[in-house]
């Protein structure tokens, strides 16, 4: 029934399984990937024509989590999957990163890819195994698709290199970089460090791309025996080549002209203006303008590509290495806890730090389990950034992945929770954008953390490099456009701190670049930072000393575990009216950490005092205030300490014989007593008659010894 084919492979320590024919059979492809416990089904589909008008690749990746391949329920009132987490939707993107460059590029047919994760030990993280799967199902479809691609995890513990380290590894290591491209070279890197040196960052992608060419071999193996026939991409009309001439010839003296106008709104002005014409004139002269659009494109990529190539001078005047001006500011907004605007030429971020308490920590439910974040960074690109008109709604895969990216650059720079005891949310709103925005925002949040006094042991930026790469030479590009972006053939964003890399993020465009080139950029990228970083100095240079008044104060104490319960009280009783009558927040660890934020010093010490009532125990010998409960014959109840309730025997009411308890007392009073000691019972025995009730003096010796109690 089943045409079924298996590769199995060991790789890195444990069985990578590809397996075909048994499952989703009526998809174009479909491979279930297996590495150690996690499985991922990974699907390919083609349309089989090309709708009318289209003059792009329109390629989907979407990799989805099932619940059930962790042994889990979904949480929520459907108790279904619902839309995709932020995690499912960076993967999507890591999958479809180094798989989009090789398709054809005259190939229109729509293509969806689908990785569904169907089992998950919790130690092989499925994001890996799904690339290697979507590049196996891409491989077997027949679709048009110049693969196979694979991928690795590299780590680094204990000062050495580990290829996918597992998820319980990860936390030791100094480096979580995960590396894709094919047997020619690398095509994508994603990354986050710990202040690694470029060499090491390098090395470690090196490495990478040697450990996954086994999976490409397998990938290829499969194929042989399980690949469908190949499609049979269109050929190009004789129409079409002479459109293309016709292009070249029409436009290439006017899109030269046009992109030398170094203002980016009168530069696309000017573009557009040139596109316009190329289409009218073709138009006149019978052929479809609908099929000039990618022709106009690559015109305007070989005006860009040759003159950078030619001259060394780039759209805007500027030289390979140079940085557009900076100017950086904190401060600028202000009630706001911490705040920063940082513009490098016609990029801009307006970036706000927020800090909160525990219970603003965001809950994570992921397949691993529930996790708590305390650093979330949010990134926003409005439409008017670039001058458009356009939807404004929740927020789309790039802008999950750019504030991802930044998450990362700033994440190994943040303080411990026990020496910072603060949630800390950025946000980013791109107000300009002309180039790496994403970049901006990596400056613009070290600058705004600072800001709110978050102590970052040092000041990170960002930078994105570009390549322009043919056979007559290479050009690396230092602090990229938008156009140089989109016409070039690397995006390449390195951030860091003085001391090393902490996020690289690296999409090739073409089927490989060199080591030699990567080298190249990563140290033209570090010099570019280290500019950027004596620009950043200019408006803070370090943490400011406390956070900003706007922010609450955090006060953290630790109370015996015994003890939480008092705090928490029945219901969550006690602590409710501890917040109640302090205005402070109050959160409480397991392990017994007391964490109290307030907007003032006086909130906070009516917590503390509150707090310290409820777990402190008596001592003998030391003088409380106290309020009295009730009054009997013998004497009177005194509440002195938290809940603590003790007797103030009729005798030590005051000096000398008193008749009644209420002759000197009555419920409701203000007193100071002094603790005697304990009764067989274990009850709290006070004394109100050795202390000055005005001053709370202890004036046992002026009392003497106790007067006798008179013989009934």
């Amino acid at each position: 029934m089943f045409n079924y084919y298996r590769k199995e492979i060991e790789w890195a320590g444990r069985p990578l399984i590809l397996e075909t024919g048994k499952v989703a059979r009526q998809a174009d492809g479909a491979v279930l990937v297996t590495y150690g416990g996690t499985s991922v089904l990974c699907t390919a589909v083609g349309a089989k024509s090309v709708k009318p008008g289209q003059d792009f690749f329109p390629l989907t990746v979407n990799y989805q989590e099932k619940a059930y391949s962790a042994g889990k329920i979904p949480g929520g009132f459907f108790k279904r999957e619902g839309r995709p987490s932020e995690n499912e939707v960076l993967t999507s993107r890591l999958i479809d990163r180094p798989i989009r460059p090789l398709f054809p590029d005259n190939f229109r047919n729509e293509v969806q890819v689908t990785a569904t994760v169907v089992s998950h030990d919790m130690e092989n993280d499925p994001d890996i195994v799904a690339l290697i799967g979507c590049s196996a199902a891409l491989t077997l479809s027949g679709i048009p698709f110049f693969g196979p691609v694979a991928a690795a995890r590299v780590g680094k513990i204990d000062g050495q290199f580990v290829i996918n380290p597992t998820l319980s590894q990860l936390p030791q290591s100094k480096l979580d970089l995960v590396v894709a491209g094919t047997s020619e070279g690398v095509l994508m890197v994603e990354s986050e460090a710990q202040e690694l040196p470029e060499d090491q960052m390098l090395e470690a992608v090196m490495i990478g791309h040697a450990a996954y060419q086994p999976v490409i071999d397998a990938i290829i193996a499969l194929a042989e025996v399980a690949a469908r026939e190949p499609w049979e991409l269109p050929e190009i009309s004789k129409d079409e080549v002479a459109m293309r001439k016709r292009v070249d010839k029409i436009g290439a003296k006017p899109m030269a002209d046009a992109y030398k106008e170094q203002k980016k709104q009168l530069r696309h002005d000017k573009v557009d203006a040139v596109r316009n014409q190329i289409v009218e004139t073709l138009t006149e002269e019978g052929f479809d303008p609908e099929k000039a659009k990618p022709m106009i494109k690559d015109l305007e990529a070989q005006v860009v590509r040759g003159a950078i190539l030619k001259t060394g001078t780039r759209i805007d005047g500027r030289d390979l290495t140079t940085v557009r001006p900076i100017t950086a500011e904190v401060g600028t907004l202000p009630r706001t806890h911490g705040s920063s605007l940082f513009t490098r030429g016609e990029t801009q971020a307006l970036v706000v730090a927020t800090l909160g308490t525990g219970q603003d920590e965001q809950i994570v439910d992921a397949l691993e389990g529930e996790y708590r974040s305390r650093f979330m960074l949010h990134y926003n690109f409005p439409p008017y950034s670039v001058g458009e008109v356009g939807r404004m709604g929740s927020p789309g895969r790039r802008e999950i992945g750019h504030g991802k990216l930044a998450w990362r650059a700033l994440n190994p720079l943040l303080p411990t929770k026990e020496s910072f005891p603060y949630t800390m949310r950025v946000v980013s709103e791109i107000t300009e954008s002309n180039g790496s925005s994403s970049m901006a925002t990596v400056c613009g949040t070290s600058l705004a953390l600072m800001d709110a006094g978050v102590p970052l042991p040092r000041p990170v930026a960002g930078i994105a490099m570009g390549l322009i790469k043919e056979d007559r030479g290479h050009a690396i590009l230092t602090d990229i456009l938008g156009d140089e972006d989109h016409l070039g053939d690397m995006d390449f964003k390195v951030a860091g701190t003085s001391e090393g890399v902490t996020a690289l993020q690296m999409d090739i465009k073409i089927t490989s670049i060199t080591p030699e080139i990567m080298k190249e950029a990563l140290e033209q990228a570090r010099d570019g930072r280290m500019h950027i970083l004596g620009e950043m100095s200019k408006a803070l240079a370090q943490g400011r000393e406390g956070v900003s008044g706007n922010a609450p104060k955090i006060t953290t104490m630790a109370v015996p575990k015994e003890k939480i319960r008092d705090i928490i009280g029945q219901g969550g009783k006690t602590i409710r009216e501890i917040v109640e009558y302090s205005g402070a927040k109050v959160d409480i660890g397991e392990d017994g950490t007391v964490t109290i934020a307030a907007t003032n010093d006086d909130q906070a010490q009516k917590a503390i005092n509150r707090i310290q009532g409820l777990v402190a125990e008596p001592e003998v010998g030391k003088i409380y205030d106290g309020k009295v409960v009730k009054t009997a014959d013998f004497g009177a109840f005194v509440n002195f300490l938290g809940p603590k309730d003790g007797l103030v025997h009729i005798s030590e009411l005051a000096p000398g014989r008193v008749g009644r308890t209420t002759d000197v007392v009555k419920e409701g009073d203000q007193v100071k007593v002094k603790v005697l000691g304990f009764d067989d019972r274990g009850k709290v025995k006070l004394s109100m008659r050795v202390v000055d009730q005005e001053t709370g003096d202890d004036i046992t010796d002026s009392v003497g010894e106790k007067t006798p109690r008179a013989p009934r």
